[in-house]
């Protein structure tokens, strides 16, 4: 049965995942984590797919954490939110076959997190990148304090994620947050002949690869830091300051 809030396509050895909530910006909701996680799964299973695209549907990558879905939860229900989805995110940077995050669009707040969690990014040049979850009284997860960084120095980081100013994709390929940028009507060939080099070599290889440079990232202490970010959000979350940001994003809205 075709997911719901996914589209999922095999081609060449790659598999092809698109988050498919067009309407809304492939705002992420729960169902779509879901979906995603089970696409992954089937493309680990599948010994036929050698590299993994992630890309968008639509205008947008994603939008990040759909907003609506988080106005009326309850502190514990967001905790039980934010664990299922650091787990989901800690499987896709363990996820053991290569994953290139084709960035159509909009790529923000943990849009942009799960392009984070891939192994290469590839953006269109008017696509726009950023972190607002200091506008909206909340904070970063997917394993973003270590990921961010890494890519683009601590003091880059810091810049992003305390301005929530976005970039396009030839400034995020500058400064280090894309591997490449290209014009929007080439993004999904390039992404695809990226995969279908890296297709062409020897699976375990390619595995034993990413497994080292994991290690070289010192994952070892990427959990707590993913630990910590749970604390952070819910911390955010519990403020007066959130409730009125979510007012203003639904007033926005109607």
């Amino acid at each position: 049965m075709e997911p719901e809030t996914i589209l999922y396509r095999k081609k060449n050895q790659v598999a092809v995942i698109r988050l498919n909530r067009p309407k809304v910006l492939n705002a992420m909701n729960r169902q779509l984590w879901i979906d995603l996680n089970t696409a992954l799964a089937d493309a680990q299973e599948d010994d036929t797919v050698r590299a993994v695209i992630v890309t968008g549907e639509g205008r947008a990558f994603s939008t990040g954490a759909d907003l609506k879905d988080a106005k009326d939860r309850s502190l514990q229900d967001y905790r039980i939110y934010l664990e299922h989805l650091q787990e989901t995110s800690l499987q896709i940077i363990r996820f053991e076959k290569p994953l290139i995050a084709a960035i159509n669009g909009y790529a923000l707040g943990s849009g942009y997190e799960l392009a984070l969690a891939c192994d290469i990014r590839i953006a269109a040049k008017d696509a726009k990148i950023g972190f607002p979850e200091a506008k909206v009284t909340s904070s970063v997860t997917g394993g973003a304090f270590r990921l961010l960084p890494d890519l683009v120095g601590p003091g880059k980081a810091a810049e992003l994620l305390f301005t929530a100013q976005y970039v396009d994709g030839a400034e995020a390929a500058r400064v280090g947050l894309v591997n490449d940028a290209v014009e929007a009507d080439q993004l999904m060939e390039s992404a695809m002949q990226m995969a279908e080099q890296v297709a062409q070599n020897a699976p375990f290889a390619i595995k034993m690869i990413k497994k080292g440079l994991r290690m070289a990232q010192g994952e070892a202490s990427l959990a707590a830091i993913m630990d910590f970010e749970v604390e952070g959000c819910l911390a955010c979350v519990s403020t007066k300051e959130r409730q009125a940001s979510l007012d203003q994003f639904a007033a926005r809205k109607e």
